[in-house]
């Protein structure tokens, strides 16, 4: 099939570089050599044994088990478990990559629940399982913010009552208004410097979350779907938490 194309191509080349030919013969050369592209198409069986072993060997690869779970993981719900897992390996991920590199903790983690695409049912999880729930090359991000800015964040919550999974935060709103928020049970400080793990998505502004404009943006170089497959490879069995994380209050 390549061939007939490149046939086809070098054709309509020559005759228009040809004066004697008018522009409505190569419309007819073009009209003559279409061909349609529908199920009647035969396969390409030398491509096809090229790429076979190719394929066996992603497949072989992406069905690898690399943990387990005793119950489906979903992403429902103000505090779905795989939100807060996938939270806490954000977080976990991120602080210990702060930790050698900025010889400082990381104090929260916020991810977008737009971005886990997919559950993983009860039972083996595979390598593709991950794959599938974030099939995006999104990079983890650290965000130092000062506590003052991080209102934006809660106010944020407030409005949009949206579950977006959250790691050692608290955000407690009542009919709309926001009631509480902790960071690791604290009150937060306006004066002290904060460091939020997040995707470079949201932390250039993605689900209009605008204020993280107003933190500094750390690339830590690591990707999301790497950083969780790692932590599913560490964590054979998992265990997901539903601890209340997101408390709306009134919300209709």
């Amino acid at each position: 099939m390549k061939n007939k194309f490149l046939l086809l191509g070098s054709t309509l080349a020559i005759l228009s570089a040809c004066k004697t030919v008018s522009p409505l013969q190569v419309a007819d050369v073009q009209t003559r050599k279409n061909i349609s592209i529908n199920n009647e198409l035969k396969n390409d069986e030398a491509f096809i044994k090229v790429i076979e072993p190719y394929k066996q060997k992603l497949d072989q690869e992406m069905n690898q088990k690399i943990s387990h779970t005793d119950i489906d993981l979903t992403k429902q719900g103000d505090n779905s478990n795989l939100g807060n897992l996938l939270a806490d390996y954000t977080f976990d991920g991120a602080d210990q990559w702060a930790k050698t590199h900025l010889q400082k903790n990381v104090d929260a983690a916020l991810i977008n629940i737009g971005g886990i695409r997919t559950t993983i049912g009860k039972g083996d999880i595979l390598l593709k399982s991950v794959f599938e729930v974030m099939p995006f090359e999104n990079e983890v991000i650290i965000v130092k913010m000062k506590g003052s800015d991080l209102q934006g964040l809660f106010d944020y919550y407030a409005k949009t009552q949206v579950n977006n999974p959250v790691s050692h935060l608290y955000i407690e709103t009542t009919n709309g208004q926001l009631s509480k928020a902790l960071i690791n049970g604290n009150a937060v400080n306006p004066d002290q410097d904060y460091y939020i793990a997040t995707s470079d998505y949201l932390a250039l502004g993605g689900d209009n979350m605008k204020f993280f404009a107003k933190g500094e943006s750390i690339p830590t170089g690591i990707r999301l779907r790497d950083l969780f497959i790692e932590y599913f490879k560490n964590n054979p069995e998992v265990t997901a938490k539903s601890d209340i994380r997101l408390n709306f209050i009134g919300k209709k």
